[in-house]
């Protein structure tokens, strides 16, 4: 069975979950990138290299009379015949709308994966309301990954039959750490964003340096938020306690989760309403057997329990967040309790294997409708 995986991006640092999505079992993996409509697939090049030409000399917005579809759109179709797809697979709601009048002048079923921001940036789902209708009507199945969104796309006008529920999941590599929580540090990662909020992270952890004035933070990651940051570190006088060092690979996130004593991320829903789906990050360190310290966000509660496998605080609550930050450099054995316990719900809950599995039965259910 050939399934399209369809995503804007193509090996982007910070969408390790669509990478993983190629290793769903039982299928042949075709991956589309390049655009909402893309114009690549990962292998072969352009889609199409003498319609890509056309685009490039004529506008995008032509419209074939027997089709109605735009050139990016034809040539899509054309490799999805070619490469003889079943199925669709589209990576963020707004992909998925994107792709629908192709899957549907084909009959190819389809299957869309929302994560975040297509469900929650107020004007992304103003701008899409009338397309998700359309959407929710021809799927066979919608992918959210947390409750939160779970609950917002149901009031979309999403059919309760056609929802299914998983977190994305982390890397089986990160089962295999085995932290020491030697370290007086903190480590946290992903996108400097608003919805991450990563300057509460460091106003909370100014604080905590009051009590550790010898405690460390480690923020990975890059986007339009870091040198701002930056610049708050140099501010504060914080660049003895506070490392900033962009993009990190995977394997050096593991070491940092190996020495650290938690892991730290202020989540919060931004002003144009962009929430988290489920991090990510969070579900590697929980899985590293790592406590987390965050917030009441989105998906965070949903695999972060509090009190059990980390400590959360209300969105804002700075000053909460600073006492997690001291109470676990406080209490080594409540760190190391809170960690092992997160590892464990996410051996159980929130593997790899789980979460494939959920879409493995998406695909055959999509084949059999």
């Amino acid at each position: 069975m050939n399934l399209a995986i369809i995503s804007p991006g193509y090996d982007t640092s910070s969408e390790t979950f669509i990478q993983a999505h190629k290793r769903i079992p039982g299928v042949t993996v075709f991956f589309y990138y390049g655009g909402m409509v893309p114009k690549f697939l990962e292998g072969h090049g352009p889609v199409d290299f003498k319609t890509i030409r056309a685009i490039m000399n004529r506008t995008s917005q032509h419209r074939d009379k027997r089709t109605n579809l735009s050139l990016p759109e034809e040539a899509l179709m054309k490799s999805f015949k070619q490469h003889r797809i079943d199925c669709v697979l589209a990576e963020y709601g707004t992909t998925a709308v994107s792709v629908l009048n192709v899957c549907r002048t084909l009959k190819l079923p389809l299957i869309a994966h929302f994560h975040g921001f297509d469900a929650s940036v107020h004007l992304v789902v103003e701008k899409n309301l009338k397309a998700y209708q359309k959407l929710f009507d021809y799927a066979s199945s919608i992918i959210a990954v947390s409750r939160a969104m779970e609950k917002k796309l149901l009031d979309l006008g999403c059919p309760a039959s056609k929802l299914l529920y998983t977190a994305c999941a982390p890397d089986d590599a990160f089962l295999d750490v085995k932290p020491t929580y030697r370290k007086k540090q903190f480590v946290g990662i992903g996108r400097f964003v608003d919805k991450k909020a990563p300057y509460y992270t460091l106003l909370a952890f100014q604080s905590a340096l009051s009590a550790h004035p010898d405690a460390q933070l480690i923020i990975g990651g890059e986007g339009p938020l870091l040198n701002t940051c930056n610049n708050l570190v140099k501010h504060l006088k914080l660049e003895k306690n506070v490392v900033l060092p962009g993009f990190i690979t995977p394997g050096q996130y593991r070491e940092h989760l190996a020495e650290s004593r938690a892991y730290v991320q202020h989540s919060i829903t931004a002003e144009n309403g962009d929430m988290e789906g489920t991090p990510v990050g969070i579900l590697e360190a929980s899985a590293a057997g790592l406590p987390v310290i965050s917030t009441f966000h989105a998906g965070i509660p949903d695999v972060i329990t509090h009190g059990n496998t980390g400590l959360l605080c209300e969105e804002h609550d700075v000053e909460q967040m600073a006492a997690h930050m001291v109470q676990l450099i406080n209490n080594k054995q409540l760190a190391i309790a809170l960690g092992a316990a997160g590892k464990e719900n996410i051996r159980n809950n929130y593997s790899m294997d789980r979460h494939l599995g959920v879409l493995t039965e998406a695909v055959q259910k999509a084949l059999n409708d």
